[in-house]
C-alpha cells in the first residue's frame, strides 16, 4: 500500500434493504462475461424521442462501465489530477448513496476511467488506472484489502510522457494505463497483472493473498515495441474445454496487422496457474478484447489493428495434453475494444479501427461474414447488450439503438440520440429492464423494457 496513503469514505444516506430486482449485472459484459441478459420484455419500438431517460448522474471523463447488484449501482470515476473514485447509487433514483476514494494521480493517453467493478455478495471489486486493487465491503463502505497489480510485481509507476516516447527511468506504466476487470473464479480474485515478474496473478478474493501467479506470458519481441511495451489490455476470460474451465489469455504483439509477431493466447488451470496449452498464431498489437466462449471447445479471438479474428478449438489428449486446432483466421471480422456477442451460432460486432471502418459486422460460426454496415449507419467501438432475442447498441458516438439480429442482413428496429458527442466506448449494463450507459460527461440510465 502507498505509504501515507490517505483515504476517504463519504456515506451520504444509511443503507436500505434491497428490493426484489430483476437479474443483476454485476460486473463487466455481465453475469456470464458474455453480453447476454436473460431478460425479457425489452421494447422493441420507443417514442420519437427515444426511451425513457429515468435519471442521470454526472462523471468525469472516461470508459470505465457501470456494475449492478441488489439494487445499487457502482461505478469507478477519475479525476486524473488526483485519483479515483468508487461511486455507488440507488438505482431506482440515481441518488449517490457513498464514495471511495483513494489518491492516484496521472493521466495517460485517452484519459479517464477505463474498467468495471465487480460486486460478489457483500464486497466490490475495483482496479485503478494506475493498477491499484480494492476489495471493499459493501456494508461498511471500508477497504478490506488493497493490492497493486502493476508496482507489485515490478512495474514502473511513473506515467508514460507521450505513446512514442522513450521509457521512463526505472519503468512506467503501460501507454493507456492498466486496463483489468476483475474476474471471480470461485474464492478467487483473477486479473492480469503483465509486469515484468508477473503475466496472471490469483488472489484469495475475501484476504487478498496471492495464491498462485504465472510468469510473464508476452514474448520478447512483444517487449521490445517501443509503443505498448508488450502490454495486453485483455481481461482474462474463462473457456469450458471439455469438462474443465480454463483461464484464457491474450497477449500482445509486436509491429502491425499480417506483419506482428510474438503474441500469444494461453491457456491456464483456474486452480493452480499451470499454463496447459498456448497457440501463436494470433498477433494483436494492442489487443483490448477478451477471448469468447463459442461451445464444444472452440474459442473467437478478434483484435483491432488489422489483427482480424480467428476460430481455436481445444482438446484434451488422451496423455493429459492439450491440442489446438486453428479452424479460421481472417481479417474481415474483429474486434477494437469490446468483444463479439454471440446468438443463434452468429457473432456481432463493432468493427471499426484506426484502419476499417466496417460498422456493426455479422459472421457465422465458420467464419463467413454475412454483412456489415459499413458508414451506413456507422458504428464505432460502441457497447452492446444481447437480450430477449435483441440487440442493444450504442454506436460510439449519440446513439442508441435496438436490433433484431439477423444474418439475413442489418434490421434496426429505433434509435435515438442520447449520449453527447465524444468517443462513447464504454461498456453497458442491463438490469431490471433498465439500460446503463454513458457519456464523456455524466451516467444515464432508460427504460427499455416492459414497466
Amino acid at each position: 500500500m502507498r505509504n501515507n496513503m490517505k483515504l476517504r469514505t463519504t456515506i451520504f444516506v444509511p443503507l436500505m434493504v434491497a428490493c426484489a430486482f430483476g437479474a443483476d449485472w454485476p460486473q463487466y459484459y455481465g453475469p456470464k462475461r458474455d453480453g447476454t441478459s436473460a431478460e425479457k420484455g425489452i421494447l422493441r419500438t420507443w417514442p420519437a424521442e427515444g426511451p425513457k431517460v429515468l435519471w442521470t448522474a454526472p462523471l468525469g471523463i472516461g470508459f470505465g462501465g457501470p456494475a449492478v447488484s441488489a439494487g445499487k449501482v457502482y461505478l469507478l470515476d477519475r479525476d486524473d489530477k488526483v485519483g479515483d473514485t468508487l461511486r455507488v447509487y440507488d438505482f431506482s433514483n440515481g441518488k449517490e448513496l457513498w464514495t471511495f476514494a483513494y489518491p492516484a494521480p496521472g493521466k495517460v493517453e485517452f484519459p479517464g476511467s477505463r474498467t468495471t467493478p465487480t460486486v460478489d455478495g457483500n464486497h466490490v471489486y475495483t482496479v485503478g488506472m494506475t493498477g491499484d486493487l480494492y476489495c471493499l465491503s459493501t456494508v461498511t463502505q471500508k477497504p478490506v484489502w488493497h493490492k497493486n497489480i502493476w508496482t507489485d510485481f515490478g512495474g514502473g509507476g511513473a506515467v508514460p510522457a507521450s505513446p512514442f516516447a522513450p521509457p521512463a527511468a526505472g519503468g512506467q506504466l503501460p501507454i493507456w494505463g492498466i486496463v483489468q476487470n476483475p474476474l471471480i473464479y470461485r474464492n478467487l480474485l483473477i486479473v492480469a497483472s503483465q509486469a515484468p515478474q508477473a503475466g496472471v496473478v490469483a488472489y484469495d478474493k475475501a484476504s487478498g493473498e496471492v495464491k498462485w501467479k504465472t510468469a510473464p506470458l508476452t514474448g520478447a519481441a512483444a517487449q521490445s515495441s517501443p509503443l505498448n511495451s508488450g502490454t495486453s489490455y485483455v481481461t482474462p476470460s474463462v473457456v469450458k474445454v471439455g469438462t474443465e474451465d480454463h483461464l484464457v489469455m491474450i497477449t500482445a504483439a509486436q509491429g502491425f496487422g499480417r506483419s506482428a509477431r510474438g503474441g500469444s493466447v494461453n491457456g491456464i488451470d483456474p486452480f493452480t496457474g499451470k499454463v496447459l496449452w498456448t497457440y501463436n498464431n494470433f498477433n494483436c498489437w494492442i489487443p483490448v478484447a477478451h477471448a469468447v466462449d463459442a461451445g464444444q471447445g472452440r474459442m473467437l479471438l478478434a483484435g483491432g489493428y488489422n489483427a482480424g479474428t480467428a476460430m481455436i478449438q481445444v482438446a484434451k489428449n488422451a496423455d493429459g495434453s492439450y491440442g489446438v486446432t486453428e479452424l479460421f483466421k481472417h481479417v474481415d471480422f474483429g474486434a477494437h475494444t469490446q468483444p463479439p456477442v454471440l446468438y443463434k451460432d452468429h457473432f456481432y460486432v463493432q468493427y471499426t479501427t484506426n484502419e476499417r471502418r466496417d460498422g456493426l459486422v455479422s459472421m457465422s460460426m465458420s467464419g463467413e461474414v454475412k454483412w456489415k454496415t459499413g458508414q451506413d449507419p456507422a458504428f464505432s467501438k460502441g457497447g452492446a447488450i444481447l437480450a430477449d432475442g435483441l440487440l442493444l447498441a450504442t454506436d460510439g458516438g449519440k446513439k442508441l439503438y435496438v436490433i433484431e439480429p439477423d444474418p439475413a442482413g442489418f434490421k434496426p428496429l429505433a434509435s435515438a440520440e442520447l449520449l453527447e458527442a465524444g468517443n462513447n466506448w464504454a461498456p453497458l449494463a442491463l438490469a431490471d429492464g433498465k439500460l446503463l450507459l454513458r457519456d464523456q460527461k455524466k451516467l444515464i440510465v432508460v427504460q427499455v423494457g416492459n414497466q
